[in-house]
């Protein structure tokens, strides 16, 4: 918060395989509220609580899950359930307050009609480096719009997808947040030529064209 960050992602449900959605513990639940209610209390309503999940739980668990967490008004709840059955991740949806948001293991734009059709979720969260790209996920961002729902590029595979989330978000009337890598330093920096700039907590876009070294 002191370096400007207006959010934090967290995923403190424990352990998760995407094949197994399952009922969470009486401890996972008392975990996760605790880690919301002491990051809420260290920074009160200076910055956002993004709740993850990795798509680990069942539509009737995480609606238990999320009427604990709904005291401290997360910006979102990611993933509740697995992501290849909207309809189900929309029944959590339709029973909490919390923003549903998902995406990052959606590889095409008929993947996430199906999200904004049903109702699943209000946040769009497309990667990508998975998706097809900035056309695609343009593409994306305008199905989102026209839903009234949000857009939050996920990031997970380096400099190179954040680049082109930054070019998607700065185009995009409904972008929500930009998820970075700490402040975009180190590694990060080094494998491109112009680094991407950062400044309490914002990324300045840039106004010319990013190149990774080893390429002209």
């Amino acid at each position: 918060m002191a370096q400007g960050f207006t959010a934090i992602k967290f995923d403190p449900a424990g352990a998760y395989s995407v094949f197994d959605p399952r009922q969470p513990s009486l401890e996972t639940m008392d975990r996760s509220e605790l880690f919301c209610k002491r990051i809420r209390e260290a920074v009160g309503s200076k910055v956002d609580l993004l709740f993850g999940t990795h798509g680990q739980f069942t539509a009737s668990g995480a609606v238990r899950l999320a009427r604990r967490l709904e005291a401290y008004d997360p910006l979102w709840f990611e993933e509740p359930t697995p992501p290849e059955r909207p309809e189900e991740m929309a029944k959590v949806a339709r029973q909490t307050c919390i923003p549903i948001a998902t995406g990052e293991r959606l590889t095409t734009k008929y993947e996430f009609a199906r999200v904004l059709e049903t109702g699943a979720a209000s946040i769009l969260q497309p990667a990508l480096g998975r998706v097809g790209g900035i056309l695609e996920a343009k593409k994306i961002a305008g199905m989102a719009e026209s839903h009234y729902a949000q857009i939050a590029p996920h990031l997970y595979c380096g400099p190179i997808e954040g680049a082109a989330n930054i070019q998607l978000s700065t185009c995009s009337p409904n972008f929500l947040i930009l998820e970075g890598i700490q402040r975009w330093e180190g590694f990060h920096a080094e494998i491109l030529k112009k680094p991407i700039r950062w400044d309490s907590g914002y990324v300045i876009p840039s106004n010319g064209t990013w190149t990774w070294r080893g390429t002209e």
